[in-house]
């Protein structure tokens, strides 16, 4: 059984930054595709960033270069640096191993951003 832990979401204003980061116990990111979504209220679950374990990254288009992925294998953790966040990036975000199917989602993180 995967278990993904999220972190880091909370309360920030436009313009601001924040980092998410998803703990995962082992070494399994170390040889996976792991991904950031967001749901925001109403909507559907929607891609954000994938890094796969060569460390190539992917982004929605629609962010504008404003988050970056990351992987520290050391520490189990893949990180969402957010920085000029906008309140349209209000959202829950999971941290997923497409690998696990339904079985590899986090809880996920909220995330506020107010205008």
């Amino acid at each position: 059984q995967v278990q993904l832990v999220e972190s880091g979401g909370g309360l920030v204003q436009a313009g601001g930054s924040l980092r998410l980061s998803c703990y995962a116990s082992g070494s399994i990111f170390r040889s996976n595709v792991v991904g950031w979504y967001r749901q925001a209220p109403g909507k559907e679950r929607e891609l954000v960033a994938q890094i796969t374990s060569g460390g190539s990254t992917f982004y929605a288009y629609s962010l504008e270069g404003r988050f970056t992925i990351s992987r520290d294998n050391a520490k189990n953790t893949v990180y969402l640096q957010m920085n000029r966040l906008k309140p349209e990036d209000t959202a829950v975000y999971y941290c997923t191993l497409p690998r696990y199917g339904q079985n590899g989602w986090g809880q996920g993180t909220q995330v506020t951003v107010s205008s």
